[in-house]
């Protein structure tokens, strides 16, 4: 359910603006989907698990929230993100 440092590292290096940056959007819109996917997975074998359910929501709703925060500040890097990580945005 959780990412390991490893994963992390490689998404930040992946996806990060400038040298030594951890903190901006796109780089925590990345980490926030790892985070998805593996709870997603999660819950195919283990669907009565109601209190990561919610924990779920709760990350996609700060997801969500990053993703209209970078819409409007740089919409080419939103397209790209998004493009990149294959979700499904408006």
């Amino acid at each position: 359910m959780t990412i390991t440092n490893d994963k992390k590292n490689e998404l930040i290096k992946e996806y990060q603006t400038h040298e030594g940056d951890t903190g901006s959007p796109e780089v925590q819109i990345a980490i926030l989907t790892e985070r998805i996917k593996g709870l997603t997975e999660h819950f195919k074998s283990h669907k009565k698990d109601h209190a990561s359910r919610r924990g779920l929501l709760v990350l996609v709703g700060r997801r969500a929230t990053m993703l209209r925060f970078l819409k409007r500040k740089n919409l080419e890097s939103f397209r790209s993100i998004v493009k990149s990580l294959g979700i499904r945005a408006s």
